[in-house]
């Protein structure tokens, strides 16, 4: 496996909030938890300020923007957002080979301009909601999806990048055909007691984590639960035994 350390330090908690107000609430209920996801909402709302905020409690950040633009413009987005300090930041694999190897320079470039630690790039395979059959019949791409997910996730690889973000049903293959020092982070994670919403390719924290995560994303089961530190102590309770 990629990442030792305690198992709940990999759990990454989803800030899928709409405003600051709502997210600074939750990281004040939530003092436990070191490392948050900062999505497109939260982030279309509040600018770079939660980022500001998230720094000033010392806390992880994961940027999960998800750049796909042409390699110019993913490479600008990159530099800027490298600026902030964040640790991981993420580009869609579908960009192509020329943008995700201008994302790294570019990446590495702006952290290097502000004096901060360059982010992890991650390369999204495939989103966590979409299904084999939307794959097929939308998408119009003729390969199964656990092969499609191996080909982005190589080419992500071939590219320099650090890892991707996949569905915890590909980790075992990803994590076998791409090597221990490349990360693998996990969405679409649900405990047996949480609801799978629009997850079409989930497993458990316990399960993802077995099959090789380095880190798993959970945000509903724990954001919108009515006592979102019970969720998080259960959690933890339950990935103990896999650390």
């Amino acid at each position: 496996m990629g990442n030792g350390g305690q198992a709940e330090q990999r759990v990454i908690v989803a800030l899928d909030v709409p405003d600051e107000q709502s997210a600074i609430a939750l990281i004040d209920q939530l003092p436990q938890v070191g490392f948050w996801k900062v999505g497109l909402e939260l982030f279309t709302s509040t600018g770079p300020k939660i980022l500001e905020v998230l720094k000033s409690k010392e806390k992880r950040i994961f940027l999960d923007l998800k750049f796909d633009d042409i390699p110019n413009t993913v490479a600008g987005a990159c530099r800027s957002a490298a600026r902030y300090g964040v640790d991981l930041l993420t580009i869609h694999a579908t960009c192509g080979r020329d943008a995700l190897k201008a994302a790294i320079e570019a990446a590495h470039e702006g952290a290097v301009k502000a004096g901060v630690q360059p982010p992890k790039l991650i390369a999204i395979t495939l989103l966590t909601s979409i299904s084999a059959r939307q794959l097929a019949f939308d998408l119009k791409i003729p390969l199964e999806l656990p092969e499609y997910a191996l080909e982005m996730a190589l080419l992500a690889q071939e590219c320099g990048l650090d890892g991707v973000v996949c569905s915890p049903q590909e980790v075992a293959q990803l994590r076998e055909t791409c090597g221990d020092r490349f990360l693998l982070v996990c969405p679409g994670v649900r405990p047996t007691w949480a609801d799978n919403a629009d997850q079409k390719r989930s497993l458990t924290p316990a399960q993802a984590m077995k099959a090789g995560a380095d880190y798993l994303v959970i945000g509903r089961p724990i954001t919108t639960a009515t006592e979102p530190e019970l969720a998080w102590k259960r959690i933890s309770e339950e990935l103990t035994t896999v650390a």
